[in-house]
Formats: structure tokens, C-alpha cells, sequence
């Protein structure tokens, strides 16, 4: 499965790992995955140390979490990029929607 959870109840925190390719073939798995953060959640991470490619539909899901969760970039966190996925994130100007680590 390229989109796998785990939610750390106790610090409210969501971690969504993604593997392989991030683009619109993960929608309803990312989709899922992202209604947990409507449970109490304060936090979400999103690791990205497996993920090999994110076009634009991929972005396109970072950016409806973070309307999830409001405007405070300190809600989602973006973990381990690869240098090439690291590349399009900057690109794109998502180091100032999000805190990428």
C-alpha cells in the first residue's frame, strides 16, 4: 500500500507515510487517511522518505489537509523529502505553507 497511517493518540499526533509514486492514483487512500485528522489531531506528519515522485494532484492534497487543519503551518509537517521531491516542494513554494524536516 503506498499510503499507510498511524495516529499516536496520546501526543494527537498523525503520521501519513507515503511510498512509491504521490499522485492521483493515492486520492482515495490519502483521502482516507487524512479523515483522521478530524479526531482530535493537533498535529500531522507527512513522511515522505519512500516517496519517489509528487506531481501536481499530489500538491494539490497537501494543500486541501492543510485547509483541514487551518492556516498554522506548525499544524503539518513534511518529513524527509528526497532531494528530487525536496526540489518540486520548493518550487512550488511549500516551505512557506508547510514546515518541512
Amino acid at each position: 500500500m503506498a499510503v499507510e497511517t498511524s495516529l499516536d493518540a496520546e501526543k494527537k499526533v498523525l503520521e501519513i507515510k507515503i511510498s512509491g509514486r504521490f499522485d492521483f492514483s493515492v486520492h482515495q487512500d490519502f483521502r482516507k487517511a487524512t479523515q483522521q485528522a478530524s479526531s482530535g489531531v493537533s498535529a500531522i506528519v507527512v513522511d515522505m522518505s519512500a516517496t519517489d515522485y509528487v506531481d501536481s494532484s499530489a500538491l494539490g492534497m497537501l494543500l486541501v489537509l492543510r485547509d483541514k487543519v487551518g492556516e498554522n503551518k506548525e499544524a503539518i509537517r513534511i518529513k524527509n523529502p528526497k532531494p528530487e521531491v525536496r526540489k518540486i516542494l520548493d518550487i512550488a513554494n511549500f516551505d512557506k505553507l508547510f514546515t518541512l524536516v
